[in-house]
């Protein structure tokens, strides 16, 4: 392979900015495990059938089959394909923090190493995390990122088209300061009560004692 092998499809951005994957997965082995493997060396086509397992590094994708194609510039057009009543899906370490994550889901996702253009369709889902913490999250039919331009598109139908009646997108963004799991929220303050006012001293009364 001319590069690494799916590595920016994980260079994704979630609703709040660029998610940036693990730098260091760039020099790591590409591992793929399938129940199948065939290989068109005329056509330059490698598909991989049944539970498809790829990791590098962090980056751990699974599919139910996955084809890669090699132009005659070197360059790998990727389409990863979900199982039947299962979804295609990816995790990565991101830069940036010592357990920051991004996450996808779709029914297809295809990925050009030449354009570095990453297509999720039906049912697509992207969502960053710092731990277990969801940060930000998207979903649409059809999301679309260009990562040299650090552009990315959701719209409603596969067609990369957003049709009125066709559907809503939904994006999720929490507060940069949330508290952290676990912790106990301080206590509410408690209204000051009302001082009680002053007696003013009584004058003596003439004739009385003193």
């Amino acid at each position: 392979m001319k590069r690494s092998l799916l590595l920016p499809l994980l260079m994704l951005v979630a609703v709040c900015g660029v998610a940036r994957a693990e730098k260091a997965d760039s020099t790591k082995p590409t591992n793929i495990e399938a129940d199948q493997m065939v290989y068109d060396d005329v056509r330059q086509v490698k598909t991989f059938t049944g539970n498809v397992v790829m990791t590098r590094g962090t980056l751990i994708i699974k599919a139910g089959r996955v084809v890669l194609t090699t132009d005659q510039y070197g360059y790998e057009y990727a389409i990863l394909y979900a199982a039947p009543g299962a979804l295609a899906s990816f995790r990565q370490k991101r830069d940036g923090g010592p357990d920051l994550w991004i996450e996808g889901q779709a029914e297809r996702i295809e990925y050009s190493e030449q354009t570095e253009i990453s297509k999720l369709f039906q049912r697509a889902h992207i969502q960053r995390m710092d731990g277990k913490r969801v940060t930000d999250e998207v979903n649409g039919e059809f999301i679309s990122y260009d990562s040299r331009a650090e552009f990315y598109s959701v719209n409603n139908t596969v067609s990369g088209e957003s049709k009125p009646g066709a559907g809503r997108i939904t994006a999720v963004i929490q507060p940069k300061n949330a508290a952290p799991a676990g912790a106990v929220p301080a206590p509410a303050a408690v209204p000051a009560q009302p001082a009680a006012p002053q007696r003013k001293p009584q004058a003596a009364q003439p004739g009385k004692d003193q």
